[in-house]
């Protein structure tokens, strides 16, 4: 389940888990490769592919990946259900220390939810140009009206990111569907949770 507490231990399939093939000795690339497992695992779920993770004290406290429409629930993506997992974590909504990692650069809602938990370390990989508010569209985690100013590093693992949205929206548009929880609704038909995901 999104933002599930597991220990620190790579997910089966993940660059992380294979030796860090793709994702080499940067820490950022190994942990941007468990928040890519964590959108495959969203992906087969007929989820908008989204996943992330929190790290606290070279640790992943927290997983989770975009469960919106299973849950019928505007605010469930994959930041604001890790946010909450790290916060029962560490027992407290400040969550000073963590760095969080998405595959997607967060909206304004996650955003706006990441300064409000002082998170102080953000990084994403692909850009979102058309909701994106680290640094796309606006840049809400710096702005300097706020009380509080995130450390961003973006781009991370992004062509690996893109590519499970774009397949994942190719594959919405091929098949005329507006749900996106009903892109898989043959479970023969989902991409295997480890796998890059269709067309990516």
């Amino acid at each position: 389940m999104a933002g599930t507490v597991h220990p620190d231990e790579p997910a089966p399939g993940t660059a992380a888990a294979e030796g860090g093939a793709q994702a080499g000795d940067d820490p950022d690339q190994r942990y941007m490769a468990e928040a890519l497992a964590e959108a495959r695992r969203a992906l087969a779920l007929g989820e908008v592919p989204v996943g992330a993770v929190a790290v606290y004290q070279d640790a992943i406290i927290a997983r989770g990946h975009n469960l919106r429409e299973r849950l019928g629930d505007p605010t469930a993506h994959a930041e604001i259900l890790v946010l909450r997992e790290a916060a029962a974590r560490l027992g407290g909504w400040r969550l000073e220390g963590v760095t969080l990692y998405v595959t997607l650069e967060p909206c304004p809602m996650c955003a706006g939810a990441i300064v409000l938990a002082r998170v102080p370390r953000l990084v994403y990989g692909a850009r979102d140009p058309k909701a994106g508010a680290a640094g796309s569209l606006m840049n809400l985690v710096q702005h300097d009206r706020l009380n509080h100013r995130v450390e961003l590093r973006s781009g991370v693992l992004a062509d690996a990111s893109a590519a499970l949205l774009r397949g994942f929206f190719r594959r919405l548009r091929d098949t005329g569907l507006r749900d996106p929880g009903g892109v898989f609704p043959d479970p023969g038909m989902r991409p295997d949770p480890g796998g890059a995901g269709p067309g990516a």
